[in-house]
């Protein structure tokens, strides 16, 4: 399938030039164009912040929620369609900070969709204030004597709450990025892709060379399904580490615990009912 399936024509968008927003929009086309998966079954669902825009600028449905509530939607939209592939996708602010309560109990649930996160160790869209995975030191124009509080890391929390698929990426390796999105939106159950990106604006330290000097990918001795080594994998702070860091496989989703589906596999979205009886039952369930 060619990637142009997913063009939008004269779109004004609202990117910095040299933002890595713009990579990680093209690795994702890519690799849902090689995954041929057509726009329209396809949702992608965001909060808000410049990652949260990245649906109005490709062919998709999407739905853009409330500031950190990104997952919520995600989850529902994957419970009544199983069939529609699922993509949840925003910020490091948004979805570690504002959505950090919704990112555990996500991963808890284990639905079947992709959480794709965009980590420029800022908050790119309210002008440059340090975000959850600022590191330590960095200063801005709210933390003027430098961030003091350690750096969230989302992978080797995923990995401790049991997430069945948790990789990291770099929006300045666009084909690299592409194959690890592959992975995880083929992964069934919950897929964490943390994408390590430069913000040109407002993170003046953890630039394109910075993430370039500072990060490597794993090599075939790495055992993505052993989980301690994952997890120590997980904890380098010194280079940080690209590719799938780890993976399990036979795990229930989210969809398939519930048991809307054990005895009818149609789409509860599209499942007639009989509004009467329904409500009889419910009236009967709570009398």
């Amino acid at each position: 399938m060619d990637p142009k399936i997913y063009d939008m024509c004269d779109i004004d968008i609202a990117w910095c030039p040299g933002c890595g927003n713009f990579s990680i929009l093209r690795s994702l086309k890519g690799a849902l164009a090689e995954l041929e998966i057509p726009p329209e079954e396809l949702v992608v669902v965001t909060g808000i912040g410049q990652a949260a825009k990245i649906p109005h600028y490709f062919k998709t449905h999407f739905f853009n929620g409330l500031h950190g509530r990104t997952l919520p939607p995600a989850t529902a939209i994957k419970v009544v369609n199983p069939e529609l592939t699922v993509i949840a996708e925003s910020g490091d602010g948004d979805m570690y900070g504002e959505g950090g309560n919704h990112f555990l109990h996500a991963i808890r649930r284990n639905p079947d969709i992709t959480n794709i996160v965009h980590n420029n160790m800022v908050y790119g869209l309210t002008k440059g204030q340090a975000s959850p995975t600022s590191q330590l030191g960095f200063r801005t124009p709210v933390q003027v004597k430098g961030v003091f509080l350690e750096p969230f890391n989302p992978l080797s929390l995923a990995i401790t709450l049991g997430a069945p698929f948790v990789a990291r990426a770099f929006a300045g390796d666009e084909e690299r990025t592409k194959d690890i999105l592959k992975m995880a939106i083929s992964h069934k159950g919950y897929a964490l892709v943390d994408i390590l990106q430069h913000c040109v604006s407002f993170n003046k330290v953890n630039t394109f060379q910075w993430f370039k000097e500072n990060t490597y990918y794993l090599d075939d001795s790495h055992d993505p399904e052993d989980r301690n080594e994952a997890f120590q994998a997980s904890l380098q702070q010194d280079k940080l580490p690209l590719g799938v860091i780890y993976k399990c496989t036979g795990k229930k989703t989210f969809e398939e615990n519930i048991g809307i589906y054990d005895q009818d596999q149609t789409p509860l979205s599209l499942r007639k009912m009989d509004r009467k009886d329904a409500l009889k039952i419910l009236i009967q369930t709570k009398s």
